[in-house]
């Protein structure tokens, strides 16, 4: 090889290897898609699109939320593991994305913790146990007396099998040696209007479907899944507060690209969206649905999905849930 072609080789490879970090510097040139893999409406597409709006004006750039519903969000998370990993295709991750279906399929599309980016944590809710009003336990030591002495015969409601709520309430029975039976429906607003009704007596219910009709006094809430008491329900103890420790059940999200993005992106939209935390709207939405930001960086979002994986992969086991 001559002098001018090894020189032209050797520019050419520079060039190719500064990509990446040019574009990350250029990022975004263009618009955002951020994938929600649920439908229009839900609270994750209400928390996806608030913040969107929020990061668009640091970011200077539209951010689109796309919606991609389907095989308890298998759909929409593999159409991102499988994207160019750019910068302009996110999604929004969740319980079952993150810590839940590796344990309840057989095999998935991705892996959770190799295919994509870790771009930061969104927030928490805590799921809290509501029973209806006419329900003859009257506060929780009540409750678990009750499903105790009738083993079987006590119904709770969740908004499908795998979901957050139908694991909070067998890690209850895990931890509570209860044995309550499960009655799965498609989504949390069936599951609700059944218990509010009196057809289905008790669930776990998160709050960012439930805050209304729980302070609405719709439901009675015996006692909330969370390490603390929620600030919008001061009144209501913890589990722990309650006899049963290390019961914290709870709903996450968090923001995820496809593996291999540029570290200066990550960064950026890292930034971007914990400064979106302290805007007023996005505030007001969190406070509507109880829940709680969890600014921070990429790697303790990954931490937190990992140990919340390791600690739902047993009472998934022991409770024999399969989705396929």
């Amino acid at each position: 090889m001559d002098r001018r072609t090894l020189l032209a080789t050797l520019a050419s490879g520079a060039a190719v290897a500064a990509a990446p970090f040019a574009r990350a510097q250029d990022y975004p040139a263009q618009l955002i898609k951020w994938v929600v893999p649920y439908p229009a409406g839900g609270g994750t597409d209400v928390i996806a699109r608030v913040l969107a709006e929020a990061m668009r004006q640091t970011l200077g750039q539209q951010i689109v939320v796309d919606n991609r519903p389907g095989a308890s969000t298998n759909i929409g998370a593999d159409l991102v593991a499988k994207s160019k990993p750019d910068g302009y295709t996110i999604l929004s991750a969740d319980n079952a994305v993150l810590a839940f279906n590796e344990h309840l399929f057989g095999k998935l599309p991705f892996n959770p913790e190799k295919d994509f980016t870790y771009i930061g944590a969104i927030g928490k809710f805590p799921l809290a146990l509501v029973v209806h009003p006419d329900f003859p336990a009257k506060n929780f030591k009540e409750f678990l007396a009750y499903v105790k002495a009738n083993p079987g015969k006590v119904n709770y409601a969740s908004p499908g099998n795998g979901s957050p709520h139908h694991l909070a309430m067998e890690m209850f029975k895990a931890r509570t040696g209860t044995f309550i039976t499960h009655i799965p429906y498609r989504g949390a607003a069936p599951a609700m209007a059944d218990v509010m009704g009196g057809q289905v007596p008790c669930m776990f219910l998160d709050l960012a479907s439930g805050l209304p009709i729980m302070q609405g006094n719709k439901v009675r809430v015996l006692a909330i899944g969370s390490g603390a008491r929620s600030k919008a329900l001061p009144n209501v103890p913890t589990l722990a507060e309650v006899g049963v420790p290390n019961t914290e059940v709870f709903a996450f999200q968090g923001i995820l690209g496809p593996a291999g993005l540029p570290p200066a992106v990550v960064a950026k939209l890292n930034g971007d969206l914990n400064r979106a935390f302290g805007t007023p709207a996005v505030q007001k939405r969190f406070d509507d649905f109880g829940m709680e930001a969890m600014p921070g960086t990429p790697a303790q979002f990954a931490a937190l999905s990992r140990a919340e994986s390791k600690r739902w992969g047993p009472i998934i086991k022991q409770a024999g849930i399969k989705l396929d």
